[in-house]
């Protein structure tokens, strides 16, 4: 058990390792839940884990939320079954790795929070004023990440539409049409019994489409995510003061600026001339988009901002 402690431990500590990170998140709340939910089955105090997941859930009625507003961000984080978890974290792998290798691990994180909170603001505005879900606000709640994995999905959807998954007895699929499988499936269900998850599905959605259109035109609406992650980073971060000479520093410039390039980090990527371009292009003509590396990705997509 403590092998697995450490594993996990590790993995947050692994810079620019942003997916697994979210799904280890995901998973570890939903694990703490399911031991909670078996030890008070057992001690028959069930209304305790009720009381525990209710201060993670998102409240449908307007009045609820003012008094548990952290559920417009714990929901997106908590699951309390299996097949749930477990279709939603697949969905993040899959789509969050194509945003991770292109935008890189600051804009999947930011654009997973501004999806969960999209749909979650979605969730309150149809519940508290349409009619037809206003007399059941009272008692509608919500978990899960489906609208942040959503607006992830649609992300790399609107930034890579070309891109193919292989799917069992499909083939190879483009990825545009898997996402707008998926919103048409919502907007079918936007009225049955899971009405309000599926209409935070499409606030997800607009969010992920919004957010990659915007950045091509060079507006970064995950700036104030990316603040505030740096400032409880930094809070952190233990500071011991370190007396470092003048050749010190500048050999460990020079290593921070290789480490930094090696990892393909989206700040030190510059914008590409011409030249850099067409060998891209011709690259992916020859083996792929799969054959880059993420700096060619990188510089790919910088390329596509300056045009």
């Amino acid at each position: 058990m403590s092998g697995l402690f450490e594993d996990f431990r590790s993995e947050f500590n692994k810079p620019n390792n942003t997916l697994v990170q979210l799904i280890l998140v995901n998973t570890v709340i939903f694990l703490v839940l399911l031991l909670a939910k078996v030890g008070l089955t057992m001690a028959q105090n069930m209304d305790v884990y009720y009381f525990i997941r209710g201060q993670m859930m998102l409240p449908g009625s307007l009045g609820d939320f003012l008094r548990k507003p952290w559920t417009l961000f714990t929901y997106f984080f908590t699951h309390d079954e299996i097949f749930h978890v477990l279709y939603n974290m697949l969905f993040l792998y899959w789509f969050g790795r194509l945003i991770d290798e292109y935008l890189g691990n600051r804009r999947l994180i930011g654009l997973y929070i501004m999806g969960g909170l999209a749909g979650g603001i979605v969730y309150l505005a149809m519940y508290n004023l349409v009619p037809y879900f206003q007399n059941q606000s009272d008692t509608a709640r919500m978990l899960g990440a489906s609208a942040a994995a959503f607006s992830v999905a649609v992300g790399a959807a609107t930034l890579l539409p070309n891109y193919t998954f292989h799917l069992l007895f499909f083939g190879a699929v483009r990825i545009k049409y898997i996402v707008f499988f998926f919103i048409i499936l919502s907007i079918a269900q936007s009225a049955g019994s899971n009405a309000g998850g599926n209409l935070a599905h499409l606030g997800g959605a607009l969010m992920g489409f919004c957010y990659v259109k915007l950045l091509q035109n060079g507006t970064d609406l995950g700036r104030p995510i990316y603040w505030i992650a740096d400032g409880w980073s930094n809070l952190l971060k233990p500071k011991p003061p370190v007396k470092v000479s003048y050749r010190q520093r500048s050999s460990a410039s020079t290593q921070a600026g290789s480490y930094l390039a090696s990892t393909g980090t989206s700040a030190t990527v510059s914008t590409p001339d011409q030249d850099e371009v067409d060998m891209i292009l011709d690259k992916i003509s020859r083996s792929g988009y799969e054959s880059l590396t993420r700096e060619e990705k990188q510089k790919l997509f910088r390329a596509s901002q300056r045009n």
